[in-house]
């Protein structure tokens, strides 16, 4: 008797039988494993490796099945800020003024002390471990595409994406952005349309100096917002629609349903 793999689904809230997106056509079949990786501004701490621990339980558990992983993790060396929606610092250019280094010797050092615990702790690395600051070409891409779609509109800090255009915005966690209230919940930006609405692309401030910083079709000083990254990494990697995607329960509010929204938009 065949027993059915069953993995829980974050966006339906229940148990559902594994169905992989391609149908097999020979054994073994391969599986797309897209994890948001780590931040690389400080040392991951024990509830960050409870969520690659997993993942890297989840991968094993794929092999057992008699399924062939195809496993890509994004490493982010840009553009997340220290308030999740886009306001306050980049977390990597805090650290590093902090550290008195430049925030790519920041990374790199965090990148091989995050790789080295990995290696400790028996997790098997990703297939392919992708820099966001490595595939700034892609998410310039994705955020034209998304621009000629009709869903961004610029301010004076940024590229935002309207999350008005999006009807099921937020499924993933379950939020209804009526009753998200500035200032409460989300960070107020008196530019937004929206205050789920979220940066693509980021300006650098006037007269701000920083390490990480890159030419784009919306100015010279610029770099990417947090959540585009991963919605280009994976789709260079495992095309779009691809099979799992799994990330610290942290990423349910607000980078995810980002993703989900940008994805979804973009193909």
């Amino acid at each position: 008797i065949s027993t059915m793999l069953k993995l829980y689904n974050t966006l339906t809230r229940e148990k559902e039988d594994f169905k992989p997106i391609k149908k097999a056509v020979k054994r073994p079949l391969t599986v797309s494993l897209y994890t948001c990786g780590p931040t690389v501004y400080d040392f991951q701490h024990i509830g960050n490796f409870r969520t690659f621990i997993f993942e890297d339980i989840l991968r094993r558990v794929l092999v057992f099945n008699k399924y062939r992983v195809k496993h890509v993790m994004n490493i982010t060396d840009v553009g997340h800020l220290t308030g999740d929606r886009d306001m306050g610092e980049d977390k990597l250019a805090k650290r590093a003024r902090e550290e008195r280094k430049s925030a790519w010797d920041l990374a790199k050092f965090y990148t091989n002390v995050f790789l080295k615990d990995v290696d400790k702790l028996n997790i098997l690395r990703a297939d392919k471990l992708a820099k966001a600051t490595d595939y700034i070409k892609e998410q310039i891409k994705l955020v034209l595409r998304l621009e000629k779609k009709g869903y961004t509109y610029v301010t004076s800090d940024g590229v935002y994406f309207d999350t008005s255009k999006i009807k099921d915005y937020g499924k993933l966690a379950r939020l209804n952005p009526s009753e998200l209230q500035e200032g409460a919940r989300v960070e107020k930006n008196a530019e937004k349309k929206n205050p789920t609405d979220f940066a693509l692309w980021k300006f650098a401030k006037k007269g701000e100096k920083r390490d990480m910083e890159w030419d784009s079709p919306w100015g010279e000083h610029s770099f990417p917002g947090w959540h585009v990254e991963c919605s280009a990494i994976s789709t260079k990697f495992l095309g779009q629609p691809f099979d799992i995607h799994t990330g610290g329960i942290d990423h349910i509010p607000v980078h995810h349903p980002n993703e989900i929204a940008q994805s979804e938009a973009a193909y």
